[in-house]
């Protein structure tokens, strides 16, 4: 089959049902990222690159899913089936998959900063069988910002529009995913385009940081947080943060005098957002991405933390508003996965 985009799929008469589904089972599923349970066993999501599995023995399987305004993607067997772009509920059956095990997946592309999606499950009928959800032999946590978001990676062009921003990021396309990929990894991730770790890009939404946005199930949401208790913990921790905090110059009535106070503040602040972070994940190796413009502040962070910073220079940033192209989120993942592999 080849990949449909969600207009394409309407022309050729796949429909969106508002009845109940043909299918009867739901699959177990593989839930990467932070997701809220929700009424029938649906679950809410906002986070960047979201996404559920499930395995089932059969020829069909059903997708059902509130799409909200994001983008979200529909995968068979590891080949990308179709690509949801029209806002509300879908009933999306993929027939004709052959005999034998197959795996189905839905991943969030796009990045949501207010509002959410909603996934129903994946459900088969009569003739097929579910089987239990893939697992992984490990696990990675990303935290950061568009960077790690995929903001934008599609274009091929900077100059870009608010609503093609939102149309051309793709976090399946960012170093988190493609670097799980290479090691066999679930992962989760927690980014947010314009948020620093004491200061947001341009100064804007002050007091609202990465580092306060992280506890939320929803990240455009207060509430719920995650649970004290959550058992989903990495084997590896990636941090990319501190390109806001220093990409614009310091307004009048902003927080700090001057450069130099938003640098320590930044310094302490990451130390000890670093320093919880491993008490509540403690078997994570942890890696901080260090840019061109804050290389000495990440490495004193790392030498106080016991993390390991990880330079990533040499970017052409040739997406959306100067942001990494999809080569650049290749090169990004080869460096962070060297600096794995020999740590």
């Amino acid at each position: 089959m080849r990949l449909l985009t969600l207009a394409a799929i309407l022309c050729l008469a796949i429909p969106v049902l508002s009845q109940k589904a043909w299918a009867q089972t739901a699959l177990p599923l593989n839930i990467g990222g932070r997701v809220a349970p929700a009424a029938g066993g649906a679950y809410d999501f906002g986070w960047p690159g979201v996404y559920f599995e499930g395995r089932f023995n059969g020829p069909s399987v059903e997708v059902v899913v509130d799409t909200g305004a994001e983008h979200l993607a529909v995968s068979i067997d590891g080949a990308r089936k179709a690509e949801l772009t029209k806002a509300g509920e879908l009933h999306l059956l993929l027939d004709r998959l052959g005999p034998g095990e197959h795996v189905v997946r839905l991943d969030k592309l796009t990045e949501s900063q207010t509002g959410s999606a909603r996934f129903e499950g994946f459900f088969v009928g009569p003739k097929e069988a579910a089987l239990p959800a893939p697992t992984r032999p490990r696990r990675i946590e990303f935290i950061g910002d568009s960077y790690t978001v995929g903001y934008g990676v599609r274009s091929a062009s900077r100059d870009c529009t608010e609503s093609q921003v939102h149309d051309l990021t793709d976090t399946s396309l960012a170093f988190g995913p493609i670097l799980a990929g290479r090691l066999d990894a679930d992962y989760r991730i927690e980014a947010f385009s314009g948020r620093g770790v004491v200061r947001n890009y341009n100064g804007l939404a002050p007091g609202q940081p990465l580092t306060v946005l992280l506890p939320r199930v929803i990240p455009g949401q207060a509430e719920p947080h995650v649970a004290a208790d959550d058992p989903w913990t990495p084997d590896i921790l990636v941090i990319g943060l501190g390109t806001n905090d220093f990409s614009t110059s310091l307004h009048p009535g902003e927080a700090w005098a001057d450069e130099a106070a938003l640098r320590k503040d930044y310094r302490e602040t990451y130390v000890t957002f670093v320093q919880g972070l491993k008490a509540s994940r403690p078997a994570a190796r942890v890696f901080l991405i260090a840019g061109d413009t804050f290389v000495e502040d990440v490495a004193e962070v790392a030498d106080r933390t016991g993390a390991k910073a990880v330079r990533i220079t040499g970017m052409d940033r040739g997406a959306c508003h100067g942001h990494p192209s999809v080569a650049d989120q290749k090169m990004m993942a080869d460096r962070l996965e060297a600096a794995i592999r020999a740590n």
